[in-house]
């Protein structure tokens, strides 16, 4: 299996970052450094570098250094099988896109899951089993667009479709060719969407009941989508929103579809809700979660992901976070963690490139 590393990154002008390079070698990643010092902020360049807005999800404006005029700029350098790639991401002066490069030309930035796939893990997402269904389907999108690099593409049109349709509800639109049109697209999208889900959870089980056969030091998760999703079929989901659209007028929305599916996560162990476990149960299954769709990803992609997890060895013990450092080197990613207390890392020994993150700056530190 063939592994893409992150070799080298640079930050122009992004968050509090002035200017700020460093260079790795190792599989994994280590920044350690008080709280507000900046080390998230480069998990969130490295999360640029995959589709989408990153593991903050702000606005590319809010990304700039203040006193930049906005603008700001992520250059990388990665490794694979001996050959580089040079991938450049940046807002220009007055602009509300990003604009992507990749070894010198101008590129989409789906193009970016042709080199490689980012994951993370960050505290925000420590409330997820117990938050709202938003944030489950927005998890679950973003699993997604790891294995179906349209997923994205076919949100955001599923969104504009959906969109329309409520607006000739509140307008008063009664012609059925322009909702059949309508309709039509947000079938084509939606049922896209629908068939990508099912497949991820499908293999995300699977691949979650392997590792527990084999061993596991994080509680195996059962997934299942609930709610109204609509269907994989396309026509058959144009039929449904035709044959619902009023009750759909009644309500000036779309009742059904995607947008209204919901993410259940169960204990298997315990056969317990996720959301009814403890804090601790939580993470750990959460942990579980993103290691078995990492290997997932590395199994059907064919190179391993990088790994973003944002102070993830916080509320560990020291046995589940040695079994944490073991199970990553397993996967073959590399993995890039923070963290405020180096002793954290310990056992990791050698294997980690270290860093000490302080007042925007980035210094190698020594090996713990």
């Amino acid at each position: 299996m063939d592994t893409v590393r992150l070799t080298r990154l640079t930050l122009t002008d992004f968050r509090n970052y002035a200017t700020a390079t460093f260079e790795t070698r190792a599989g994994h990643v280590v920044f350690t450094g008080p709280n507000g010092a900046g080390k998230t902020n480069i998990l969130e360049a490295i999360s640029l570098l995959s589709p989408g807005r990153g593991l903050r999800r702000a606005t590319y404006a809010q990304m700039g250094r203040q006193g930049s005029l906005g603008r700001w700029a992520i250059n990388a350098r990665l490794a694979k099988d001996g050959e580089e790639t040079g991938v450049g991401i940046g807002l220009p002066p007055g602009g509300s896109t990003r604009q992507v490069r990749i070894d010198g030309d101008d590129r989409r930035p789906d193009d970016l899951t042709d080199i490689l796939r980012v994951l993370w893990l960050t505290p925000a997402m420590d409330g997820l089993f117990t938050g709202a269904a938003t944030d489950r389907r927005r998890f679950l999108d973003r699993m997604a667009l790891a294995l179906y690099p349209d997923h994205g593409r076919r949100a955001n049109a599923y969104e504009r479709a959906t969109r329309q349709r409520n607006k000739m509800f509140e307008d008063r639109v009664h012609d059925s060719g322009w909702f059949q049109a309508v309709e039509r697209e947000m079938a084509e999208h939606g049922s896209a969407l629908a068939s990508h889900r099912a497949s991820l959870v499908a293999q995300l089980n699977a691949r979650q009941a392997e590792r527990a056969k084999g061993g596991n030091d994080f509680p195996e998760a059962v997934l299942e989508i609930t709610g109204d999703e609509g269907d994989s079929d396309g026509a058959a989901f144009a039929a449904r929103l035709a044959e619902r659209r009023e009750r759909d007028r009644a309500a000036c929305r779309a009742l059904s579809g995607p947008h209204r599916a919901d993410l259940d996560v169960l204990h298997r162990d315990k056969q317990m809700p996720a959301a009814l476990a403890s804090t601790g149960e939580q993470k750990a299954l959460l942990i579980g979660l993103v290691l078995g769709h990492a290997a997932l990803v590395a199994r059907l992609s064919g190179d391993p992901p990088l790994l973003l997890l944002d102070e993830v060895a916080a509320h560990l013990d020291p046995m589940r976070r040695a079994a944490l450092y073991d199970t990553l080197d397993g996967l073959g990613a590399q993995t890039f963690m923070t963290g405020t207390d180096p002793a954290l890392f310990e056992a990791l020994g050698a294997r980690a490139d270290r860093f000490f993150v302080a007042a925007g700056r980035i210094v190698a530190a020594p090996a713990g």
